[in-house]
């Protein structure tokens, strides 16, 4: 951020849908804006033109600066203001220094107003975003829209199967996400209905989307229906609504492969794509979660700075002489928490990783807590590639 002497006024937006709060104030506290703003181009412009005319350079400086933040901060550059982004973490914690409880717009504008021209540490760097960052950044929120809903799908499949009949579930259920497994349920939803298809005729039906588990999925489907002799009351409600439900966990599912296939090649222009997916157990999805949440990481002075934000430092819970062991801050990006914690998971395959969560283990930590250890590592990894630009080296990190 440029210094204090620089910067004509420091304009604090508490951004809402339709319209925004704008607080401003010079370098040495003065009021000299605290208006409404309509969210719309014409209205932001002549505010930040007027803003530059009186008082030079403008820092623009908002709490969300996706979304309903996104025409101002887009508007604040074309008219040459500079902007920033206070983290909401940082903001509800700078808030409770200030006198008053009510939560209104306007006491939150200024807020962020005083906190950019008091405290310019707190504030993250907004490097202009590339159409490629914007357009994953939609497409990230997109995919992560249908995989919630694939899982509350999912769920209720599981749910009614359990129900009904325990046994089919165990060998259908772990399998929902594979497209012959729906393809199956769609047509044939309820036991009586598998078992009047037959075997031979389901395994020449799955077999072309499915060739090398055709046969055992389905002697495992017909091993579980003999399992079950009596039928629960209500099982004949299966043939109407499991089809249903899998035919919509199917069409979440294509959405899903054709917004993956839109990502996989907007990655493929991003100059830092291969140095993100070089590090073990970070696949596309994962590459464009970082992307969009860390972007080159240059906001980020230090790696301990990206795992607070991450919320991936490690708390120890205490009480007197107890220790209730560690746990993840329940702050910070749940985005990029989520992304390094599953990336975890899925590099448990690396030597490298393994033999870091093996010590873990070893020294009395749960499957959580050494994941969360391994995440936490991997963040220094990460801040390491993104700052020198290179790919991921093996190298066993060694235990705090």
């Amino acid at each position: 951020m440029n210094e204090h002497d620089e910067i004509g006024v420091f304009l604090g937006l508490d951004v809402g849908k339709s319209a925004h709060h704008g607080h401003g104030l010079t370098p040495a506290g003065k009021k000299v804006f605290d208006k409404q703003l309509p969210n719309t181009e014409p209205k932001l412009r002549q505010v930040f033109d007027k803003l530059r005319e009186k008082f030079g350079i403008v820092l623009v400086v908002v709490d969300q600066p996706a979304s309903i933040g996104a025409l101002p901060l887009t508007v604040a550059r074309d008219t040459g203001c500079q902007v920033a982004y206070l983290p909401g973490l940082s903001m509800r914690r700078i808030a409770d220094l200030y006198p008053g409880e009510a939560k209104t717009d306007a006491r939150d504008a200024a807020v962020i107003a005083d906190a950019a021209r008091t405290m310019p540490h707190t504030l993250r760097s907004l490097e202009l975003t590339g159409e490629i960052t914007a357009e994953l950044t939609v497409l990230v929120g997109f995919d992560q829209d249908l995989a919630a809903e694939a899982t509350r799908t999912s769920n209720r499949i599981r749910g009614l199967l359990t129900q009904f009949h325990p046994s089919l579930e165990r060998v259908l259920g772990p399998r929902l996400d594979h497209q012959a497994v729906t393809w199956l349920l769609e047509r044939y939803g309820s036991p009586a209905a598998l078992r009047k298809a037959g075997r031979r005729r389901l395994v020449e039906v799955v077999r072309p989307k499915a060739p090398r588990m055709a046969k055992r999925l389905i002697d495992g489907v017909f091993e579980a229906l003999d399992e079950q002799t009596v039928v629960v009351p209500g099982t004949g409600t299966l043939d109407v609504v499991i089809p249903s439900l899998a035919r919509s966990l199917g069409a979440v599912h294509e959405q899903r492969r054709a917004a993956e296939a839109q990502i996989t090649a907007l990655l493929e222009d991003h100059p830092l794509s291969k140095v993100l997916t070089s590090l073990p157990g970070v696949g596309v999805r994962t590459a464009a979660a970082l992307l969009v949440t860390v972007g080159n990481g240059t906001s980020f002075p230090t790696a301990a700075h990206l795992a607070s934000y991450a919320g991936l430092a490690p708390t120890t819970k205490s009480s007197a002489a107890s220790i209730h062991g560690e746990h993840a801050p329940r702050g910070g990006n749940r985005q990029l928490k989520r992304a390094m914690f599953l990336s975890a998971f899925a590099a448990l395959h690396d030597p490298a990783s393994r033999t870091y969560y093996d010590r873990c283990r070893a020294r009395g930590k749960t499957h959580t807590q050494a994941l969360l250890r391994l995440a936490r590592q991997r963040i220094n990894v990460l801040f390491a590639m993104l700052r020198d630009g290179t790919f991921y080296e093996p190298r066993t990190p060694r235990l705090a």
